[in-house]
């Protein structure tokens, strides 16, 4: 009986144990953590695409009478000058018209002969007064009517043998002939359009790609960023090209509203041809050697439990007193102003743009995160003179002319008018704020909030002086038990293996 008792009591002390041990002691160890390290490096940020290529300019050769193929003096492939005869079309019935309307004009103009004489005798009569005035006036109305016939009849003349010279095809302009939709003895007419002959390509040396970037990644698209693009004819090669327009006309293809850009590219080597797809990316923006922390690390929210309350951090996420926000040290009042004003404190960027966004985190965290935008924008102005509004305000009313490419007018088309230009995409204007957590010695989960800059999908650019390279950050955390319960299951079983990029992790 005292063996069975203190048996029994030593079973109480154990349980008493392993529940304190698994209940209060063990909140630390509840978790299983996953890291990532802070980073240097670059960052590029793109918007890919697809599109075609193209000449820069394709002329359509057609024609502006009826009649049969005769010849073809340029097939495909064809390299051609401008007003180099191309193709002839019979002009049997085209010359007998032109000698028709020669007969015509002779006739009338025999007419206008008579009807001269005919005057002539009237007007000496009426002027003896042995002929009336109305015999008067019809000779001279008979003469004006058949000098009119005879003007009628020299414009016919002259479409006849405008009608003539239109048998012969010639190039509009300088090119390869890239296709030939017609053969020897066929009969175009053209009664309602003009019938296609020809397509003439100008210049295979200066091509151009037309994609179509969809409205969720125009704004980010300006003229004269860098573009590079690969074609399946050539996988491995890489060619490069510039955006040279963006069209206002939108497209809607799939009700997705999309709009053409235009990315000129040079192509020495021949080796693009027209039709070709492109897989196109644009660069649109970069950073050189700067800190990011991989987008998990932004994205991650922990459990209320593994958050370490002793800092005064709240759940709101927003940024709380005396936190860093892009190096800075967040103060009241006038020290924000004394310590920002013209950015002499040591831990400010000496970039203009990081400095101008480290004194608006510096006063945005100093107040709680409460301004507005206008009470921001003067607290802005106190500290730096009122000079960045003086310059927002004079870029509005004297905005930046877009230049003139010239381009068209070497295709005839006279350039009278600027070239309108979307507003330019400046990377820097996309910054925001983020969050990420470090832990602590004591197990739990300390928030650092810093100023985010360019994503590129897997990394994010951040400024701050919490932070340095080759710092621990958390990217999930995975509950022990269920840690656990995955160790256990058969690889066979298809369950317990987590989710893409760590299962488990919130």
């Amino acid at each position: 009986m005292k063996k069975r008792i203190i048996i029994a009591a030593i079973v109480a002390v154990w349980l008493s144990v392993l529940g304190y041990v698994e209940f209060l002691g063990g909140d630390t160890h509840k978790y299983e953590f996953r890291f990532d390290k802070v980073t240097t490096g670059d960052l590029s940020v793109y918007v890919t695409t697809t599109g075609t290529i193209s000449a820069v300019i394709s002329v359509d050769v057609g024609t502006q009478v009826s009649g049969i193929v005769t010849t073809l003096y340029a097939d495909f492939n064809s390299v051609v000058k401008e007003n180099q005869i191309i193709a002839l079309i019979d002009t049997t019935f085209l010359y007998q018209s032109l000698k028709d309307a020669e007969a015509n004009l002779d006739k009338a103009q025999a007419e206008l002969d008579d009807s001269r004489r005919n005057l002539d005798r009237e007007k000496a009569l009426f002027d003896r007064g042995l002929e009336s005035q109305m015999n008067y006036d019809a000779a001279l109305t008979t003469f004006q009517s058949n000098d009119a016939t005879v003007k009628s009849a020299q414009a016919t003349l002259d479409r006849a043998k405008i009608n003539l010279a239109y048998a012969t095809i010639r190039a509009p302009i300088d090119g390869v002939v890239v296709n030939r939709a017609v053969n020897i003895g066929q009969t175009v007419a053209a009664s309602f359009s003009s019938p296609t002959l020809y397509t003439i390509a100008n210049d295979l040396r200066n091509m151009q790609v037309q994609t179509t970037v969809d409205e969720s990644d125009i704004g980010r698209v300006s003229i004269g960023q860098e573009a590079t693009f690969t074609v399946d004819a050539y996988a491995d090669d890489k060619f490069q090209g510039t955006v040279s327009q963006i069209r206002l006309a939108p497209q809607s293809i799939q009700n997705v509203v999309n709009y053409i850009v235009v990315i000129d590219v040079m192509n020495d080597q021949l080796k693009l041809m027209p039709g070709m797809t492109a897989n196109v990316k644009i660069l649109v923006g970069s950073s050189t050697n700067v800190m990011r922390v991989p987008n998990m690390a932004l994205r991650f929210q922990p459990p209320a439990d593994l958050i370490d309350t002793t800092g005064g951090v709240g759940m709101g996420g927003r940024f709380p007193r005396g936190a860093e926000v892009a190096g800075d040290t967040t103060r009241k009042g006038t020290g924000v102003q004394q310590q920002a004003g013209g950015a002499r404190g040591s831990q400010f960027s000496d970039d203009p743009m990081k400095r101008r966004m480290q004194v608006r985190d510096s006063i945005q965290a100093a107040h709680d995160g409460k301004l507005s935008q206008e009470e921001l924008r003067a607290e802005m102005r106190k500290i730096f003179g009122n000079k960045a509004s003086q310059q927002a305000t004079e870029s509005l009313q004297n905005p930046a002319k877009p230049k003139a490419t010239g381009e068209a007018a070497k295709f005839g088309v006279a350039s009278l008018y600027p070239e309108y230009q979307k507003n330019a995409y400046v990377p820097s204007h996309e910054s925001g704020r983020g969050r990420v957590w470090v832990l602590k010695s004591n197990g739990l989960l300390e928030p650092v909030f810093v100023r985010t800059g360019l994503n590129d999908g897997r990394y994010t650019e951040v400024t701050s002086m919490r932070l340095k390279p080759g710092d621990q950050l958390v990217l999930g955390a995975t509950p022990a038990s269920e840690s656990s319960a995955s160790a256990t299951q058969s690889p066979l079983s298809g369950q317990g293996q987590g989710r893409p990029g760590g299962g488990g992790f919130r």
